[in-house]
């Protein structure tokens, strides 16, 4: 599997989670998003910062009730809080946020 974004090849796994991370750009997680049915809002690049901040900082890739607890902390109850992230990425909020962030898929999530 592969994304094109800017006349450029982007290899991804399988699953869609692209294979290199540094070829992670916005314009490649607008693609991602496209190809993931959703439609990328204001509070979905805050998720989006938050998830490459986190993986930055860990490196790892937190499992939803971590990425819910944390996102809380830094981004505040009305967007960290489950109903509200599984409403934003309906395929799984680690799992669909990450891949869209271009990180690796979260432990722990089939």
């Amino acid at each position: 599997m592969a994304y094109q974004v800017n006349g450029s090849t982007i290899e991804a796994d399988e699953e869609g989670y692209i294979v290199n991370l540094d070829d992670w750009s916005k314009e490649l997680a607008a693609e991602i998003a496209k190809a993931e049915s959703v439609e990328m809002t204001e509070n979905h690049w805050k998720v989006i910062d938050f998830l490459r901040k986190y993986y930055d900082e860990f490196q790892l890739a937190p499992a939803v009730r971590v990425l819910v607890k944390n996102a809380k902390k830094k981004l505040g109850a009305e967007i960290g809080n489950s109903k509200t992230l599984e409403e934003m990425f309906p395929k799984g909020a680690a799992k669909q946020g990450c891949k869209i962030a271009g990180l690796p898929k979260p432990t722990g999530c089939v």
